[in-house]
C-alpha cells in the first residue's frame, strides 16, 4: 500500500488516521498542512453533538425535551427526524415520518440549549476549549459554519474514541441509530432504506457509500467544504480529512474506496 493516501484528492488536502491502543490514541498516519485552518462545513454537527452531550451529562438538558415545533425533541432535532425541512420555508413533515437532513433542525437544538447567549462561545467553551481544539471555531451558524485545522479536527475524532467530555453513556446514545427503521437521503449519496443516524453523527448501518467498508457501527459526518471524519469505536479507530476544495463528483467517486484503504491501513 502506498505510503501516500492523498495522491488522488484535488487540490491541497490533508489527513490524520489514528487507533486506539491501550487507553492511548496514537497516530498511524498523517499527510499535508496539518495546521492550516479550513472550513469544516457539516462536520461541524460532530462538535455540536458532543457538546449536546455535555448539556445532557450534566443535567442542564434532555434528550427528550421538547425544543421544536409538532412536539419535537431534541433527540428529533439532532437525528434529523423532527420532520424540519432542510432550510427555513421548506416542506414539514410529520415528525418521526421520513429522515429528512436538516440544516435548520440542528440550528434550532443549539438555540433551545443556549437562548441569547452565543453558539460561538457555547461551542468553544464546551468542546474546543476542553479538548485543546486551539485553532478552531464558530463563524456563524451551528449546523455548518465551524473552522479550524486537520490537527483540531483529529483532537475531536479523539475525544470520540476515548469519551472525551462525556459518559461512556452519552457517547453511546449519541451514536445509536434514533429512530432506526426511517428511509431517508444522504445528501450527494442518494437514498437509503433505512438510512439510520445517531444524534448528530451519522451511522453507516447497511447503506454503501462514503463509508466504504467500515463496519456498520461506524459513524461520522462529512461536509460541503470536502472535509470528514469517520469512528468505529469496536475496533478503535479513526480518520479525519481537509481540503481545499468543496465535495462534488470527485468525492462521490473516490471516498468509497478511500475510507476504505484507510480502514486497512489502520488495522494493519
Amino acid at each position: 500500500m502506498s505510503a501516500a493516501l492523498l495522491d488522488q484528492w484535488p487540490g491541497a488536502s490533508s489527513c490524520v488516521v489514528v487507533k486506539l491502543r491501550d487507553g492511548a490514541v496514537v497516530r498511524v498516519h498523517d499527510e499535508g498542512d496539518l495546521e492550516v485552518v479550513r472550513p469544516w462545513a457539516s462536520v461541524t454537527k460532530m462538535a455540536v453533538a458532543l457538546a449536546v452531550g455535555v448539556e445532557v451529562d450534566w443535567d442542564l438538558h434532555a434528550y427528550d425535551e421538547v425544543v421544536g415545533p409538532n412536539g419535537a425533541t431534541l433527540a428529533h432535532l439532532l437525528s434529523h427526524s423532527s420532520g424540519l425541512g432542510f432550510e427555513e420555508g421548506e416542506r414539514v413533515r410529520d415528525v418521526g415520518e421520513r429522515r429528512v437532513y436538516s440544516n435548520v433542525g440542528i440550528d434550532r437544538a443549539v438555540e433551545a440549549i443556549v437562548g441569547a447567549a452565543s453558539p460561538a462561545q457555547w461551542l468553544k467553551s464546551r468542546v474546543f476549549d476542553a479538548l485543546g481544539m486551539h485553532s478552531s471555531a464558530l463563524r456563524g451558524r451551528p449546523c455548518a459554519d465551524g473552522f479550524g485545522s486537520t490537527a483540531d479536527l483529529a483532537l475531536l475524532a479523539r475525544a470520540w474514541l476515548r469519551g472525551d467530555g462525556v459518559s461512556d453513556a452519552t457517547r453511546e446514545r449519541i451514536v445509536t441509530p434514533y429512530l432506526p427503521a426511517l428511509a431517508g437521503i444522504v445528501p450527494g449519496f442518494g437514498r437509503f432504506s433505512p438510512c439510520p443516524w445517531g444524534l448528530g453523527p451519522e451511522v453507516r448501518g447497511t447503506k454503501r457509500h462514503w463509508m466504504g467498508d467500515w463496519p456498520e457501527a461506524s459513524f461520522g459526518h462529512f461536509g460541503q467544504s470536502g472535509a470528514l471524519l469517520l469512528v468505529n469505536l469496536d475496533e478503535g479507530i479513526a480518520v479525519v480529512a481537509t481540503t481545499e476544495v468543496p465535495f462534488g463528483p470527485w468525492a462521490v467517486e473516490l471516498w468509497p474506496t478511500w475510507t476504505s484503504r484507510v480502514r486497512e491501513l489502520a488495522l494493519s
